[in-house]
Order: structure tokens, then sequence, then C-alpha cells
């Protein structure tokens, strides 16, 4: 099965601007660049994403981040899980965020689809930071998805990340 993948290469970042003297000792504004890839399976890694509609989920994904004031800048994945690429606001959590993604389309996809009414994503979620230097790194990752899973599951796949990024798990509790 293909995936779908919804990337945008072109960046909004707004501009700089400045308006201090240069003796000023105050910084105005904030300024930062919180990039995140997150990971989410679908409960049970049941096969609910279908390749027909994965693109209108990034869409609805994507509309949703901007409410938040994030923004997607790459998604895919594969039937199981998906893989989303985000630059986000100061004022938000990541639980927060994820939450307000997750339940949202969740609920599009159970007012979308008839067939998929048991719908769920997994409890639980991977987020892992991106430097600005390995974004194209991250895009392509995310793009190859069909390739990755060819040779490796996605048990595989994130257990990987975890230990990557050196974040400590007990497997009694990683999988719902």
């Amino acid at each position: 099965m293909q995936e779908s993948l919804h990337c945008t290469t072109v960046y909004d970042l707004p501009g700089r601007t400045s308006g201090l003297g240069a003796d000023s000792k105050v910084m105005a504004g904030k300024h930062l660049s919180l990039l995140v890839h997150f990971i989410w399976s679908t409960a049970g890694r049941e096969p609910w994403l279908g390749s027909d509609w994965q693109d209108d989920l990034f869409g609805i994904v994507g509309g949703i981040m901007k409410k938040k004031n994030a923004r997607l800048i790459c998604a895919g994945g594969m039937f199981d899980h998906v893989h989303l690429y985000a630059s986000l606001p100061s004022t938000i959590s990541i639980a927060d965020f994820v939450n307000a993604v997750k339940s949202n389309s969740s609920r599009w996809i159970h007012e979308s689809f008839a067939t998929r009414k048991g719908f769920a994503w997994q409890e639980g979620y991977g987020a892992f930071s991106v430097s600005k230097s390995e974004e194209k790194k991250v895009i392509q990752y995310i793009v190859d998805q069909p390739r990755h899973h060819a040779k490796r599951s996605f048990k595989d796949e994130f257990v990987a990340f975890l230990d990557r990024y050196e974040i400590e798990y007990d497997d009694t509790y990683l999988w719902d």
C-alpha cells in the first residue's frame, strides 16, 4: 500500500523586524525555532488510514495546527501510523497540541466515514526535536515511508527513534 504525503517546502516564516536601537538591552518579542517530528499510530496499529483519503486527513491536520498557531511542514505515513513534522509556537504544550490534533482529526474521520466509526489513535505518541540543519533529512524520511516499511515494522521504527533519542521506555507500557 502506497502512502500519501503532504509536504510544503515554502516556509512562510515571519520576516525580521527591528525597532530597537543598537544600545538597547531589551529583547523584544519571542524568537524561537521549535521544530518537532511527531509519530503515532492508530490504536492497535489497525490499518485504518486509506491511501485514498490520507491527503484529506493531512489537510485537516494542517488546519487544526493552524488554529493552534502551528504550521504543518510535512506529513506522511502508512496505513497504521502517521509522521507529522511541524513548527510549534511557544503558546502551547506538546501534550495539549497532540491532544488537539488527535481529538479533532478523530472527530473528522468519524464524521466523514461511516465505515470508520471505530477509528482511534493510539494513546501515546513520540515527539522528537529537530534541528533546522536536519530538516531536509526529516522531510525525506517522511516521504520515504514505503521504503522504510518494506524492511521493518512500525514497532521497530518507533523503538529505533526512542533509542536514537535516548528516551527510556518500558516495553510493558509501550504498546496499547
